[in-house]
């Protein structure tokens, strides 16, 4: 457990710069992920609460939180997080209010994770951000982790600049996650499904109560159709807190959406009812400019008349890809570029992408936690075997390789990946390289 101690003034060293904060905030991950709000409670309250921005305050039920003069939408899920987020966020812009983004992970640059009116937090933001976190921090037993850290910059950003709104997508699970430190206006849950099971569960109904954990006595949530394993969960807990709960079934059909896929229609429906439950007076105009403009890489995304890519990362969500898939181009076999976690379902994943699949290149990527191509292809050969492979070198040479095929090509099986490829098309660095620079 954290020291408790008086909230003290940090100690002044040399400021960073913003190079210098980031190899700083990425040496944090030596610490590895844990589970838990007592840190970043504290972290908030002798970082923030400062600023006039923030208070801490306590639940009956021994939780204590930290109540923002804002309104917040916490956004917990297995996929669609991201999507509904950017949708909410759009669509407040579009309506006139000043709001935050903040989402995980990032795709090229750690600066997309935190967001004002759209604009990802200034270089020097993160630099002055992060060498006041590391002077408060220096001496903590336990150590702030890297996502307790960026959690506290992208608040202490929003609080600064007296946000309206701010929206949070939680980093993994619910219960435990630093962004559920902070009091919501509204919890939001998109569709549950299996994956970070080392962390959160070999089941769906544990990971359903990790995820009903950002659920807070008295506040409303909404939620996307669940499996019943899922929403019998979310039901006992909602009713334990008090708190209301709408499944949002009927898809959005009113306006086009800047996202492609039927489920992205889901997703827009949730991020309305989100911003209903909320108090958030929002006009039919601003949710039809927010849908039409609404922007999130890596999602079905189109970079050219060829070439797709798409971070999905778990078989629920290479499954919806490949629904999409063929509610837009048919019949028609892509040639797939495939990248995915060693800690991933990767059977799972290649089960729903081989039938949408010509041919399959393989790449290494430069994730330490990446999957090799030869455990791919030789996956890929048990499940498909008249399904073509080639290993490649790297990201590059995959894409020449693919283009020399007659098909559309499709980048998935990783947000790291899709980052990777992202920065490589953008001739820009990696995200892995930012901090080397």
């Amino acid at each position: 457990m954290a020291r408790r101690s008086k909230a003290k003034e940090a100690v002044p060293r040399s400021p960073l710069s913003y190079t210098e904060a980031l190899a700083w905030l990425y040496s944090l991950q030596r610490f590895g992920i844990k589970l838990g709000l007592e840190n970043v409670q504290r972290l908030i309250a002798e970082l923030i609460s400062r600023s006039g921005g923030l208070q801490t305050a306590v639940y009956s039920d021994g939780g204590s939180e930290a109540a923002a003069h804002w309104k917040i939408i916490h956004v917990a899920g297995t996929n669609g997080k991201g999507s509904v987020c950017a949708m909410i966020d759009a669509i407040v812009r579009a309506g006139g209010y000043d709001s935050g983004l903040f989402t995980s992970p990032h795709l090229v640059t750690f600066r997309e994770r935190i967001r004002i009116n759209g604009e990802m937090i200034s270089r020097d933001a993160v630099a002055t951000g992060l060498t006041q976190i590391r002077d408060l921090v220096h001496d903590w037993n336990p150590h702030p982790t890297f996502f307790e850290s960026a959690t506290a910059l992208a608040l202490k950003y929003f609080a600064d600049e007296k946000l309206e709104i701010a929206v949070l997508e939680t980093g993994l699970g619910g219960r435990l996650d630093a962004t559920n430190a902070v009091q919501s206006n509204v919890s939001v849950i998109t569709a549950i499904d299996l994956d970070h099971q080392q962390w959160l569960g070999d089941s769906l109904e544990k990971i359903a109560i990790e995820k009903a954990g950002i659920i807070k006595p008295g506040v409303p949530v909404v939620s996307a159709p669940q499996k019943e394993e899922a929403e019998v969960v979310l039901l006992k807990r909602a009713n334990a807190c008090g708190s209301p709960i709408d499944f949002v079934t009927a898809p959005y059909e009113r306006h086009p959406i800047n996202l492609a896929g039927t489920h992205q229609k889901q997703n827009a429906a949730l991020a309305i009812a989100a911003l209903s439950a909320a108090k958030i007076g929002i006009d039919d105009s601003a949710i039809a400019h927010g849908l039409a403009t609404v922007d999130w890489p890596a999602r079905f995304q189109r970079w050219d008349e060829r070439t797709i890519i798409d971070g999905a990362h778990n078989p629920a969500a290479a499954r919806v890809l490949g629904q999409t898939w063929r509610e837009i181009f048919g019949d028609q076999r892509a040639t797939l570029v495939l990248a995915i976690l060693s800690d991933k379902d990767i059977l799972g994943i290649c089960k729903a992408l081989a039938p949408i699949s010509d041919c399959v290149f393989l790449p290494k990527i430069r994730s330490q936690r990446a999957a090799a191509p030869e455990e791919l292809a030789k996956i890929l050969s048990d499940i498909a075997r008249s399904l073509p492979y080639s290993l490649t070198p790297s990201v590059a040479e995959a894409l020449d390789q693919a283009r020399a095929k007659p098909n559309r090509i499709l980048l998935t099986g990783s947000l790291h990946f899709a980052g990777e490829a992202l920065a490589h098309l953008r001739g820009e660095p990696a995200a892995f390289e930012e901090c080397a620079q």
